[in-house]
């Protein structure tokens, strides 16, 4: 499929939806723990809201959302530490993935969010992306986003600015020519981010998302204990980290398909930020 015809399909299937707002320069809770990475490193990950889920009558539609419109100016923040989560009206959460795309998990992954009609975001290495093309055009036919991962998943407070730049490029050029896009996100393998990294993120027009929840789905700790987590850490606003690549993600795969209906029936929605610029 031609990239022109992926984005119409992209902005005929999102046209009318709604759209989370991401507090570009207010609102968002961006706290950083320390420890887990080297000296003078930034490691992300928040603290889990600890909500049990509450039974609804209803379930919600899910939002995604795509911005800003082409007329606004496209100048990014750099900032001192990733976004965490999100503020805003209403039950909002945002599902994401990490280190694919793996044609063993990331399509059934696609499949079970294709089910429920939502709408995740898939943080894609750019090694991964270059042998699977067909899922990154996929994932723009049905409405996702795609954000970058690095290339090959390195520890970037080990790399010269040239080496990250390296990285961070020739991925956003692999995504732009199988998803039809340069990416809007960025994730920092290992969740170790340090100057250079927002720096040059905030060159090549990303913001760099970080997560809420851990479903330490990576260490293989049960489908049941991945369910747990999500559930145990779901509250409006925020983003829980789940892999499609990386190793076996059998797990994770079967946990998708327990807590996501549990999650609609909770009256969340499975929704993607959308950007807010300078």
């Amino acid at each position: 499929m031609k990239k022109d015809q992926l984005l119409t399909r992209r902005r005929v299937l999102l046209a009318g939806t709604g759209v989370v707002g991401v507090a570009a320069t207010a609102g968002v809770y961006a706290g950083v723990t320390g420890g887990g990475g080297p000296a003078g490193t930034v490691s992300a990950a928040g603290p889990q809201a600890r909500r049990p889920l509450s039974s609804s009558a209803y379930r919600l539609q899910p939002l995604t959302g795509y911005g800003p419109p082409h007329a606004a100016p496209r100048r990014t923040l750099v900032r001192r530490a990733p976004l965490l989560r999100f503020s805003g009206r209403g039950r909002h959460i945002v599902l994401t993935f990490d280190d694919g795309p793996d044609p063993r998990y990331t399509p059934a992954v696609l499949d079970t969010l294709a089910k429920y009609d939502v709408r995740a975001m898939f943080f894609v290495c750019g090694g991964m992306a270059a042998d699977n093309k067909e899922l990154l055009a996929r994932m723009a036919e049905e409405g996702h986003a795609v954000g970058n991962h690095t290339w090959s998943h390195p520890l970037l407070t080990r790399l010269t600015r040239g080496e990250i730049r390296a990285e961070m490029e020739r991925t956003c050029d692999v995504i732009e020519d199988a998803y039809g896009e340069r990416p809007e996100w960025f994730r920092a393998p290992y969740g170790t981010w340090n100057r250079t990294a927002f720096r040059l993120g905030a060159e090549l027009g990303m913001e760099p998302l970080a997560w809420t929840v851990d479903t330490l789905d990576w260490t293989s700790p049960g489908t049941r204990s991945i369910v747990r987590r999500v559930e145990n850490g779901a509250a409006p606003g925020v983003v829980v980290l789940s892999h499609d690549a990386g190793g076996d993600r059998s797990q994770s795969v079967r946990a998708l398909r327990s807590y996501l209906p549990e999650l609609l029936d909770a009256g969340y929605h499975i929704s993607i930020p959308r950007r807010h610029y300078a």
